[in-house]
């Protein structure tokens, strides 16, 4: 109530709910935003975009021509991109929706390839419709042979994202005839197909080249996180079954990393694709951009920050470091920039972590016994609370990957694994889109205005 007296003070329009959408009111209904430039006195109109649910926004696409002035927005903090049906969050109220369905509700009941069709077709499937997407997504898994010629030109040390980068990106040469962003629909959801189904092929790969050990093949009677555990932890000696525990909380992991709105990574394939780039390219550029500690390796920083602290001794010593100010230090899992209260995400994988160590006998392995040291501060220390740096869903991916074997290198490769079906689906709708056009930035220019050339021989030293 005090946030909404707050916009009324500042002269903000009151957001009311109603069927259908969102209505901008202030006494009486407006469809448009007036901007005046102080210095002139002049006013100008700009249509308010009414949301489904959430606030509107000022339509100021012709802001450049109508007033010859730009937005300043570094990082697009205030700034909708595009407009999308895919995925809502409210950070505010810890709420995250794909195509309207709460997160909760999909990680509970459904499957991570029911909710790749809910993201991509817009709907959940019939009986019938899940079963021939099932089959050919199924049926995409394996890669071209020559494919895995590419590894060799690795180091086996390189990171699994860095092999994912390329590997992923060399895709657009083998299926060049069908990639441009103006081929026909069906062309273009035939190679979503392939990326959903390949990518976590190619992950597993990586893995494997890394290690030393031979690649396992897609197995088309597993499921989809099944076949994923089965391709990284099986060898050809020994027969491996897929632990239901692992599985679950594996199909979790992938649901709740789907998709999450226009960020980072989401952003640049949004970025890429609008050129027309090849959809292969654009993916691997997601992948690139997800690769960095802020985005998608946030979980693996999380497992290198408790290896840094090393005993449940010394965690007092880095919560003060965390709580001052003046101290470089972050607790890596804690908070969200986008949730600013706890993450809906983290809910589900807290439960799940708390499976998957039970099934694994592994409550007293230290590191994660530091892990569950760490959140019980979090969820009981008044520092935390009040700032509501609640554990977030990295902290707690990390702690199940760790759990069932996946070195922390290979954490940000599951999470592109799992992002690999919204960057397809938000890819797929800006290509649909027909008022898109090619993303260009605009920016504050602070360098030297036009100055002459001096030659050379005439500049002092």
């Amino acid at each position: 109530m005090a946030k909404e007296a707050a916009k009324v003070m500042r002269g903000e329009p009151k957001l009311t709910e109603r069927p259908g959408g969102m209505r901008a009111t202030d006494g009486a209904h407006r469809s448009t935003v007036t901007l005046t430039d102080n210095s002139s006195g002049r006013s100008y109109e700009f249509p308010l975009q009414q949301a489904t649910v959430g606030p509107p926004v000022f339509d100021i696409r012709k802001l450049y021509n109508e007033t010859g002035m730009f937005t300043f927005d570094p990082a697009f903090m205030s700034t909708a991109s595009c407009e999308s049906k895919i995925t809502y969050i409210d950070g505010e109220e810890g709420i995250l929706l794909y195509r309207g369905y709460p997160i909760e509700d999909l990680a509970e009941r459904s499957s991570f390839l029911e909710v790749a069709y809910l993201l991509l077709h817009g709907e959940l499937p019939s009986k019938a419709e899940f079963t021939d997407f099932n089959t050919k997504i199924t049926r995409h898994t394996m890669i071209h042979e020559q494919l895995t010629q590419l590894f060799r030109g690795f180091r086996r040390d390189a990171h699994p994202m860095a092999v994912l980068v390329g590997v992923v990106g060399a895709m657009s040469a083998f299926y060049p005839g069908e990639s441009a962003g103006a081929a026909h629909a069906s062309a273009r959801l035939s190679n979503i197909h392939r990326l959903i189904a390949k990518i976590p092929t190619i992950a597993a790969m990586a893995f494997k080249y890394s290690v030393g050990q031979p690649f396992m093949y897609p197995r088309n009677d597993l499921s989809f996180a099944g076949n994923f555990l089965h391709m990284v932890f099986a060898v050809p000696a020994e027969e491996y079954k897929v632990n239901p525990v692992l599985e679950r909380a594996l199909d979790d992991i992938f649901i709740l990393h789907a998709d999450h709105e226009q960020n980072a990574s989401t952003s640049t394939v949004r970025l890429a694709g609008s050129s027309g780039a090849n959809p292969f390219a654009c993916i691997a550029a997601g992948i690139a951009c997800l690769w960095g500690p802020a985005h998608g390796g946030a979980n693996e920083a999380v497992l290198n920050m408790l290896e840094e602290i090393g005993n449940k001794k010394r965690i007092p010593e880095f919560i003060a470091r965390a709580k001052d100010k003046d101290d470089p230090f972050r607790l890596m899992g804690f908070g969200h920039r986008v949730y600013k209260n706890f993450d809906p995400r983290a809910q589900v994988l807290r439960k799940r972590a708390h499976e998957v160590l039970d099934e694994l006998g592994m409550r007293g392995e230290p590191l994660l016994e530091l892990a569950q040291e760490l959140e019980r501060i979090a969820l009981e220390d008044e520092y935390f609370v009040e700032r509501k740096l609640y554990p977030n869903v990295d902290f707690y991916s990390g702690i199940i990957l760790r759990a069932m074997g996946f070195p922390s290198s290979m954490f940000t490769a599951l999470f592109a694994v799992a992002r690999s079906v919204g960057w397809c689906a938000q890819w797929a709708e800006m290509i649909a889109d027909p008022l898109q056009k090619i993303g260009r930035p605009r920016q504050l220019y602070t360098g030297s205005a036009k100055r002459p050339y001096v030659p050379i021989t005439a500049r002092e030293d």
